[in-house]
């Protein structure tokens, strides 16, 4: 797949002068919107994870009018509920050395340098505003005896900046968001559409002014107008097949937006968690991840001599290999996501790792037991536990669990400016959905950060700069509503004629796998040029011979997932793209051929110090690189040890 060099590109919203102070004159330089005027202004909001369902009610309580959508039957079974460990904010109730700066060198550097300050630094700011907005919900985080708000450590970090509800922080932060939006509800200001998949983005006159979405009951296709779209609909890990994400998670929505002219940025950076419970068999559809907070204290480790099959308890200390608390002593089994995939993987291939096929690592919370007892262990985990037993059948209390690495979290996504703007104007992306904060590897519990940051704090205040505007933008073109409904209903109807042999499932399958083996933990230039040179032939076989039962007017749920595979495809070949032309390693990217003496990551910041921004067209690809330029932390080769 060949592809082309395009202009820079240039983040032009980000103001300048020190880092601190940048976010304020941003809020002060945009443009207000008067209330009177709002209740006149239309805002589509698709997606109701935190991201969309805090923006969707933030956007109501000042008075616009929002329309909001989400496949789920209901706006809290958003994929935004299953996370688990905790969300960070810089506090510093411990008075452990936090601070937002260090919160901001911390992700920064986890990111491996491949983000940019200003938002960086912004999101560190937000973060100590987001815990007191959640309290005020009625959010039941954890709390220390005295009644003070408990936090704990998280991988990529020496201080306690994490604040937690036991394992399910990601459900009880959804639900106080899913409170507000249907508090707006109530009061007239969002109108809710639930089991509506958006299709098709609707562009007049070079702006985003609507959405085509699918009644997933009736398969009606209905046009949904609006002087701006914001989309909240998260990551695309599920172009692996298997990943931690629900099923439904799925590309459709941004990538309808990069077809009609929204810069997609590195979507070669894909986060492999490293606490996901092995894959077990043929049979399974998804994977389930452990939360990240269990490596507080749970110790990682193998047997140091292959092919050891001894049950665990029968391995004596001296013979086992506590492998990442040897290699990085100064973070021990608290280093970020990739390097502890990475590692895992790395003992794994050298014969090393444990059940079935060998595809595992121990979380041993033996020591842990011992040094706080059971009942202190079971307060902070027991829900944890509990899944972990109900899935795999052996007791974690008695026998350490069974890890391994798997597809998690995507840092790439639609190319958006400081105000999460993309490149189609009134088009914003909130959330997983755009590349902003992360760089090339997110530290964990700064998803849930990032999401209800830009939800709550930062649309709202950036999205009036554009509605100013508003009575200019003039009626929308019916012949841009017509195009974009008939290219979906050509769309539906000729993934419904082709009547082949083979699932939509079976290809997804057998792309993940694909996608897993060339272009997962680990890349090489042969891989990618396989990879690219087998995802297009797959991607034809697929439109001459899938099979989707039944028709469009009516619950199909075969026909929704073959338009999601059908999109994976494509998307597929943009990530292995942006890996090919990106030689170096960084973060959540490695490429064999760019690693040091030690097997970490090699950056190559004289080459590639860049956001990779790729644009559609119908000739191919072409990218745009946005410059990183560092002022306030230097760029150094990153070091957890």
């Amino acid at each position: 797949m060949n592809y082309r060099e395009g202009e820079p590109i240039r983040d032009t919203k980000a103001p300048e002068g020190p880092i601190e102070e940048r976010w304020e004159k941003r809020k002060f330089a945009a443009r207000l919107v008067n209330p009177a005027n709002k209740r006149k202004l239309s805002v589509i909001v698709v997606g109701t994870g935190l991201a969309g369902g805090s923006a969707a009610a933030t956007l109501g309580e000042l008075g616009y009018q929002v329309t909001s959508f989400c496949y789920q039957d209901s706006p809290r079974r958003a994929h935004s509920i299953a996370a688990q460990g905790g969300i960070n904010a810089a506090k510093n109730y411990r008075g452990d050395g936090d601070s937002i700066y260090r919160l901001f060198y911390d992700t920064v550097k986890g990111g491996d340098f491949r983000a940019r300050e200003s938002n960086v630094y912004r999101l560190a700011q937000v973060s100590v505003n987001i815990i007191d907005q959640a309290v005020a919900q009625g959010v039941p985080f954890a709390r220390e005896y005295g009644g003070l708000l408990d936090t704990r450590s998280f991988g990529g970090a020496q201080v306690s900046r994490t604040f937690y509800a036991r394992g399910q922080t990601g459900q009880q932060l959804l639900l106080g968001a899913y409170q507000a939006l249907e508090r707006q509800i109530a009061a007239g200001t969002v109108t809710m559409h639930a089991r509506h998949e958006m299709l098709e983005l609707i562009v007049s006159d070079g702006r985003a002014r609507g959405v085509v979405v699918r009644d997933m009951v009736t398969g009606e296709i209905e046009s949904h107008l609006a002087d701006a779209v914001v989309l909240a609909t998260g990551g695309y890990g599920n172009v692996f097949f298997l990943s931690t994400n629900a099923k439904g998670c799925n590309t459709t929505a941004i990538w309808r937006a990069h077809r009609k002219g929204a810069l997609f940025a590195n979507p070669c950076y894909t986060q492999i968690h490293p606490t996901c419970i092995p894959v077990s068999g043929e049979y399974q559809s998804k994977l389930t991840l452990m939360s990240e907070s269990l490596r507080n204290d749970g110790r990682v480790w193998v047997p140091l001599r292959k092919g050891d099959t001894r049950p665990p308890a029968a391995i004596p200390d001296d013979e086992r290999d506590y492998y990442l608390e040897r290699i990085y002593p100064a973070f021990g089994n608290l280093v970020p996501r990739d390097i502890a995939s990475r590692a895992a993987k790395n003992v794994c291939d050298e014969g090393r790792g444990v059940g079935p096929g060998g595809l595992g690592v121990y979380l041993d919370f033996a020591d842990a037991i011992t040094r706080l007892g059971r009942e202190a262990v079971e307060e902070k985990y027991g829900n944890l536990f509990e899944m972990y037993e109900r899935i795999t059948g052996e007791d974690p209390y008695a026998q350490p669990m069974r890890i391994y690495p798997a597809v998690h979290y995507t840092m790439g996504g639609l190319w958006v400016d400081y105000d999460l703007q993309s490149t189609v104007p009134g088009l914003f992306v909130v959330g997983e959905a755009n590349f902003s904060d992360h760089g090339a590897n997110r530290l964990g519990a700064s998803a849930l950060m990032q999401g209800l940051a830009d939800g709550y704090f930062v649309l709202p205040a950036t999205i009036g700069d554009y509605l100013a505007d508003a009575r200019d933008f003039g009626p929308v073109n019916e012949v841009s509503v017509a195009e974009a409904e008939i290219a979906v209903r050509d769309r539906i109807h000729r993934l419904l004629s082709v009547d082949g042999d083979r699932t939509a499932d079976s290809y997804h399958r057998e792309l993940g796998k694909l996608m897993w083996d060339y272009c997962g933990m680990e890349r090489t230039e042969a891989s990618l040029t396989k990879a690219l040179e087998r995802i297009p032939e797959l991607r034809e076989e697929f439109w001459r011979n899938v099979k989707v039962s039944g028709t469009n007017e009516e619950l199909n749920q075969a026909l929704e997932r073959a338009g999601r595979v059908a999109d994976f495809f494509d998307l597929a070949e943009l990530m292995c793209l942006d890996a090919l032309h990106r030689t170096e390693s960084c973060g959540g990217h490695f490429r064999a051929e760019s690693q040091d003496s030690d097997g970490e990551a090699l950056r190559d910041d004289e080459h590639f110090a860049y956001v990779a921004a790729w644009e559609h067209t119908p000739e191919g690809p072409v990218l745009h690189r946005e410059d990183l330029a560092y002022e306030y932390v230097t760029m150094s080769q990153r070091s957890y040890k």
